[in-house]
């Protein structure tokens, strides 16, 4: 036991030693460990108020030729004073129409004030059908700056390409767009009832019918009865 007492007595410097370099390795990954989890607690915070603006086209249910432009915020946060600045990728007829076109809208050419999470913007842009093949070889260039609820800066390249929808082909009515149809359908047919521009066809059976019908089979039946029975 005097030896072991011993032994700790000439080490204890060296046992000192080397606690505190346990303690401070401790303490450096204890930092390093603080330091990852506020910077991952401050980028889920971003995530929660980061807008993120996509710009793309998109094929109206009534007919496939039909496009739609569409700026829609599919990030968490809210997208303010939204800016956009449109050139052309491959230059024709056609694109110089589109681009037209498009800064023809003040949503696009003034911008847009705000956009919440999941909202978008959208309106009519061009027919397919119209300078089909030059549509084809179109594209453009669409960039977007926005701002977030912190203020933070984005700024993000959208690139619209037609050549996407070659082959594309529609089988069938949307469901939505079939529902819809049916619903105009049958509101056009109640406003004209209610109007009086068409009336039903009804058959009334009332009580003097009934009491007729029942005289002709109580006759009918005592007739049935009258008759001798034949062999």
């Amino acid at each position: 036991m005097s030896d072991y007492l011993k032994f700790l007595n000439d080490s204890a410097g060296a046992l000192n030693l080397l606690f505190s370099a346990v303690v401070a390795i401790a303490t450096v990954v204890y930092a390093i460990l603080t330091s990852k989890l506020v910077r991952e607690t401050r980028s889920l915070r971003e995530a929660q108020t980061e807008p993120r603006v996509e710009v793309f086209y998109r094929m109206r249910d009534e007919w496939v030729s039909l496009i739609d432009v569409v700026a829609k915020n599919i990030g968490a946060g809210p997208a303010y004073n939204l800016r956009f600045e449109v050139t052309a990728v491959v230059a024709n007829e056609a694109t110089d129409s589109l681009v037209k076109q498009l800064n023809q809208l003040k949503s696009i050419a003034s911008g847009i004030n705000f956009l919440g999470p999941d909202q978008e913007f959208s309106s009519y842009w061009t027919n397919m059908t119209e300078q089909f093949d030059k549509k084809m070889e179109a594209q453009l260039l669409i960039k977007s700056t926005c701002r977030s609820a912190t203020g933070a800066s984005y700024h993000r390249e959208h690139v619209i390409d037609f050549s996407e929808l070659k082959g594309i082909v529609r089988v069938g009515e949307p469901p939505m767009l079939k529902i819809a149809k049916s619903i105009e359908k049958l509101q056009g047919n109640v406003e004209h009832l209610a109007s009086g521009f068409r009336k039903l066809k009804v058959d009334v059976f009332d009580s003097d019918d009934r009491e007729s019908e029942r005289k002709a089979w109580e006759e009918e039946h005592a007739k049935r009865l009258s008759q001798p029975k034949t062999e």
